[in-house]
């Protein structure tokens, strides 16, 4: 053989022993080295499953469940597996377009990644499972379906308390960066639910399945092994009582404004009616993107929570305050008098009194003196002891803090405000230093001008009353199931003590306030065997320059001895404050204290007053507005689109996926337009008057009661 042939044939043997090599070193590195093919099998063979955990449950004072869970689904998608999938099969099956499902996924891949699982469809209805069980097969790998436990509430109540959960969006994400959240979580955005997000939430788990060659779920992988369990959120244990919840929100039916009843011993909140309030199950299940825009876009703001988020002159239950300061102050005594001709004429312009007379503390209370009280606030504005003018405001505006006027109370709900006291600052803004005096203000030493207050402030100045000198901050949860982990129950052990007032004379202005019940103006709404101690108010208002009807206001506690209950009522725009407030208030107590209402007269009382409609007119015009636009074409979308960010600004919420929300507002609305034939349109500048101001801009008042 050649020397030619014998280096040709080395040659090729070369060449074969390399390719031989080549390929054991490969299949070495595939199967013993890379994980890329084995973590492709087992991702072809294994199905990764988070299993969401139950939130926790909140309970009311008697043990009660007022929120709690039940099971519904979403449609799960992971866009790198949808290719080969009868996307027109499944479209039909949700009702959607090829245009929407482009959408959907493309949102899908932007937000999470084209190889996560995202939501495709949230919460879907019994009829979309039902035909989804039949053919999800058809789907699979690219769809899923996923347990997420939503919230159930067996008395429907206590919307503005509870809250609602909402889809996370890229906001809360970044936020809430290394707390768990990925997207397609679900998360508090009002109420209890987002101030106890954290205890409520709990920890989700992943359990592993199998799947076969035509990706069915066969089983657990490992029977198990790799699972980890999901961890219930803790629950809650509240002070509401959510039978006398219910019966507040039914007194309040048609009628704005807010009740607030505390438990003074303890701080706990025992009702907190905002009204109109809307029926939280509105906002779980398939239908509450829907729902959330109906709401947001009513006129009459029921996502506005008025006990936190509303402020209000006071009025006359302000003079209890203004009375036991002139007895610590000893600008007066509790035998000092003044004459009242029928107005206070020390400022020039006469502030009208309706019960003309001469008056001590206890009648003046009874008989709501404005004469008297203004004399009073002139003593402590006026005190020598204060170097000027400037330092005696300011140390009065100091006490109406300490009584918890002015400041954030701390309560356990998110977007509470913290209601105005005037200071010397907020004068010499307005009029410049120097050129005010006591004659500036005088209608705030009857609630008015320039102070404002929430409901919760009016019950919580009751609570401190009823405690003579002392008060816990209001506050909903009482206790945490497991514990407080967080702290987060801290603040309501402190007994507020800001001001040592001796206790004869919280007894004087208790004389005062019983006498109201027994003599005064709200002797009709006695509640028959308790002794109760009150004030009404009459809060004079305007709305945009033009004056409205008067505010209904009263405040007070029961049983005088031993208080149990402190509660403070509002009815807009609803007239004197023993007309309509008074009895509303007169029946949560004694619904409170006794359990029930007692007696046909009582029954029957409580039967007209939840019939009686005190809704505002201008309310009623906006609601007429809303109804028509509501029903016209395109217009009614572009005004929600403006309108929204009004409703959001107002309401405190932060919300997430308005785009979607206010696109399928659209939808429906093209398809009422349809079927009702429309063909006219209504001018975008048709924006609903005096729609979204729930307050009230306050005037100088001629009479307070």
């Amino acid at each position: 053989m050649s020397s030619s042939n014998h280096s040709r044939k080395n040659v090729v043997k070369l060449m074969f022993g390399l390719t031989v090599i080549i390929i054991i070193v490969r299949l070495f590195t595939l199967q013993l080295v890379s994980s890329k093919y084995k973590t492709l099998a087992d991702d072809q063979g294994t199905f990764r499953k988070v299993v969401y955990p139950d939130r926790g449950l909140i309970y009311d004072r008697k043990g009660r469940a007022i929120l709690q869970n039940t099971i519904i689904y979403d449609l799960m998608v992971v866009p790198s597996k949808i290719k080969g999938t009868d996307t027109m099969a499944l479209c039909n099956i949700l009702g959607i377009d090829t245009a929407e499902f482009r959408k959907r996924i493309i949102t899908a891949i932007i937000k999470n990644r084209s190889y996560r699982p995202s939501v495709f469809e949230p919460l879907l209805s019994d009829e979309k499972m039902a035909k989804l069980n039949e053919n999800l097969y058809r789907f699979a790998p690219g769809y899923y379906l996923q347990e997420r436990p939503v919230r159930d509430y067996p008395y429907d109540a206590g919307g503005n308390i509870l809250g609602y959960l909402s889809e996370v969006d890229t906001n809360f994400l970044k936020k809430h960066e290394n707390e768990g959240y990925v997207s397609g979580d679900y998360a508090g955005k009002t109420g209890l639910e987002l101030s106890y997000e954290k205890v409520l939430m709990g920890q989700r788990g992943i359990e592993y399945l199998k799947r076969d060659n035509k990706n069915r779920i066969t089983g657990k992988l490992e029977n198990g092994l790799y699972d980890t369990a999901a961890i219930s959120g803790q629950n809650l244990y509240t002070s509401l009582d959510i039978e006398l919840q219910s019966f507040g929100e039914e007194l309040m039916e048609n009628k704005v404004g807010a009740i607030v009843a505390i438990d003074p011993q303890t701080g706990g909140i025992l009702a907190m009616v905002s009204s109109p309030t809307y029926k939280p199950r509105l906002l779980t299940g398939s239908e509450r993107k829907k729902h959330y825009v109906e709401l947001l876009l009513d006129p009459r703001i029921p996502f506005l929570n008025r006990t936190i988020g509303a402020y209000y002159a006071p009025g006359s239950t302000f003079k209890t305050l203004q009375g036991l300061l002139g007895l610590h102050e000893r600008v007066i005594d509790a035998k000092t008098t003044f004459s009242c001709n029928g107005a206070f004429y020390g400022c020039g312009k006469p502030m009208r009194c309706l019960d003309p007379g001469v008056w001590a503390l206890q009648g003046a209370i009874t008989h709501s003196c404005n004469t008297y009280f203004a004399h009073v606030m002139q003593r402590v504005i006026n005190n020598p002891k204060y170097e000027n003018i400037d330092s005696s405001l300011n140390a009065w505006a100091r006490y109406m803090n300490a009584f918890g006027l002015g400041v954030k109370l701390g309560v356990d709900l998110p977007f509470e405000k913290a209601g105005r006291i005037p200071t010397a600052a907020t004068y010499n803004k307005i009029y410049g230093k120097g050129r005010w005096n006591f004659c500036t203000f005088r209608s705030v030493s009857i609630g008015q001008g320039e102070v404002e207050s929430t409901p919760l402030q009016v019950a919580n100045e009751m609570a401190y009353l009823a405690n003579k000198g002392w008060y816990i901050a209001p506050h909903v949860v009482d206790s945490i199931d497991g514990g407080d982990k967080f702290g987060l129950l801290e603040p309501y052990k402190i007994k507020h003590t800001a001001v040592d007032i001796a206790d004869s004379l919280f007894e004087a202005i208790h004389d005062g306030m019983q006498g109201v019940m027994e003599s005064g103006t709200g002797r009709r709404a006695k509640v028959p065997g308790i002794v109760v101690c009150g004030k009404t108010g009459t809060v004079e208002n305007s709305y945009k320059g033009v004056k409205q009807k008067d505010h209904a206001f009263f405040s007070a506690f029961a049983p005088r001895h031993n208080p149990r209950i402190a509660i403070a009522v509002i009815c807009e725009n609803a007239g004197f404050g023993a007309s309509s407030a008074a009895p509303i208030a007169s029946l949560m107590i004694e619904k409170y204290l006794k359990d029930s209402i007692e007696g046909k007269e009582r029954k029957e009382r409580a039967e007209q007053i939840k019939k009686m409609n005190l809704m505002p007119p201008r309310l009623v015009s906006a609601m007429r507005t809303h109804d028509s636009l509501m029903h016209k074409r395109d217009s009614a979308y572009l005004i929600a689109k403006g309108y929204i960010k009004i409703a959001k600004d107002t309401t405190g919420i932060a919300e997430e996926d308005d785009s979607d929300a206010l696109d399928n507002f659209k939808k429906t609305e093209k398809e009422n337009k349809n079927k009702e034939n429309r063909t006219d349109s209504l001018p975008t500048s048709a924006i609903l008057p005096g729609a979204m101001r729930p307050l009230s801009d306050t005037s100088k008042p001629r009479t307070n009661r």
